[in-house]
């Protein structure tokens, strides 16, 4: 084999198995999003996962809930994101209100909480009864097979079953990675990498400053066998026996949302988005071990008694606890800007602003590294705070940034440029072609702050 066909540092000599315009690492929604953008911007693109399927936490994180995408009456996130929901949708996998249920004359209503309230589709930032909104419920496997098309269509080079190693870089130029599988360490190289890891374990790896944190971590889990009906009519006409067993249920669980279970598009089947634990590293082998048994060993008593106690959940059994635990925050880039919880919470605009969240605007500089050359970051482990990626760090807007970053990269291969030189105003021209909001238009509830 001659020499060309390997990449060889002090520790180790790898053969070179994809050269692309553009490397990805993560296929979780983010780093899907951020591939299907590149490629259908006419540059080759290489997708590395360490799973043997793509939607990181949607899928195999089973997060079945897509929401912190609407800002009021307004869908703030759309392109790739509301693609991914369309196409599970015509399969009958993915459920969310209609434009009429989500009319402010009605969304507020009694009867349209008693509808949609427990397919979590509600805004609960404000008061009760929390207005419905645009979110969507789906099926994982339906998330999978929608990424599985999307990436294949747009004849990426998705590499499965290979794990990060490290990042290589040349005089503060990334110009690839180094991924484990079971043929051993292999090299993919690109002109640009996008890190969607969600742990910021590319730019980490190639000398990118970053900040760290915990928040709560879950392994979730689905319960078959559940007569919704029985259940909500429960709830709704025996409200004060219904918050009894309620109040029992969330003291076995330890801590959940205000919600312990949710419809999903599969009949007799709901998501347990719990619990909530508390003091675990997302890092680290020992503290995710630990979560696991912790998880499933609340789940299991939660089970058990549920089945002796809540009608409806006679018959309920586990159909499946996520393969991923739910890591919710780890590390996080220190980039040319850095994202604020004031920003989020003052809706702050940027001239540079690429992508939005429910009714906030995350700006370019808040992808890029300062340290690292040809290198985006895309997802919950872009460059914030610790305090505002708490509040921002849904997967829609993740696949807003991922979109966002892919088109940066197309550009910079196409112009060979930086990424960092380019102009935002191509980002945002291109991102309304393909049908997203890159949030250059700010919403009326928006600050504009002119030296932001």
């Amino acid at each position: 084999m001659k020499e060309k066909d390997y990449v060889t540092t002090p520790e180790i000599s790898a053969k070179i198995v994809s050269r692309t315009d553009v490397v990805v690492v993560g296929g979780g929604p983010a780093g899907i999003a951020a591939a299907v953008s590149a490629a259908r911007n006419n540059v080759s693109v290489a997708l590395v996962e360490r799973y043997s399927y793509l939607g990181g936490l949607a899928s195999g994180g089973m997060v079945l809930l897509l929401d912190d995408m609407h800002n009021d009456t307004e869908i703030s996130v759309r392109g790739l994101g509301m693609e991914i929901i369309d196409r599970m949708h015509r399969k009958g996998l993915c459920v969310y209100p209609p434009e009429n249920d989500r009319d402010p004359s009605v969304r507020a209503t009694q009867e349209m909480w008693e509808k949609w309230s427990r397919w979590g589709v509600f805004d609960f930032h404000r008061p009760k009864p929390h207005p419905i909104i645009f979110a969507a419920s789906f099926d994982p496997d339906g998330f999978k097979q929608a990424a599985l098309d999307m990436v294949g269509e747009a004849n990426i080079n998705l590499r499965l079953h290979s794990w990060f190693k490290s990042s290589l870089v040349e005089d503060g130029r990334i110009t690839g990675v180094l991924v484990q599988s079971k043929e051993g360490t292999q090299a993919v190289l690109g002109d640009i990498v996008i890190d969607a890891t969600g742990d910021l374990d590319v730019a980490v790896s190639a000398g990118a400053q970053y900040s760290e944190d915990s928040f709560i971590v879950s392994t979730v889990s689905r319960i078959g066998g559940v007569d919704t009906d029985t259940a909500e009519k429960f709830q709704y006409r025996e409200a004060e026996r219904f918050e009894e067993i309620e109040h029992e249920a969330k003291n076995i669980i330890g801590r959940t949302w205000q919600y312990w279970w949710l419809k999903t598009p599969l009949p007799g089947v709901v998501w347990c988005n719990c619990p909530h634990l508390k003091g675990f590293d997302g890092t680290k082998v020992a503290d995710l071990t630990a979560a696991e048994f912790e998880s499933r060993r609340r789940m299991q008593e939660l089970l058990i008694f549920v089945r002796k106690n809540m009608p409806g959940f006679e018959a309920a059994y586990f159909v499946d606890f996520a393969p991923q635990t739910g890591v919710r925050q780890t590390r996080m880039l220190k980039g040319e800007y850095i994202v604020t919880k004031q920003d989020v919470a003052k809706r702050v605009h940027f001239s540079d602003t690429v992508c939005r969240g429910r009714d906030y605007y995350t700006p370019y500089r808040a992808l890029l590294p300062v340290e690292v050359n040809q290198l985006l970051v895309a997802g919950r482990h872009y460059s914030s705070t610790p305090q505002a990626q708490k509040v921002s760090r849904e997967i829609p807007p993740c696949m807003a940034m991922g979109e966002a970053a892919g088109v940066a990269a197309s550009l910079a291969v196409s112009s060979d440029i930086f990424v960092r030189d380019v102009d935002v105003g191509l980002i945002q021209k291109k991102m309304c072609a393909q049908g997203a909001d890159p949030g250059h238009q700010p919403a009326s509830n928006a600050l504009i702050m002119e030296a932001a």
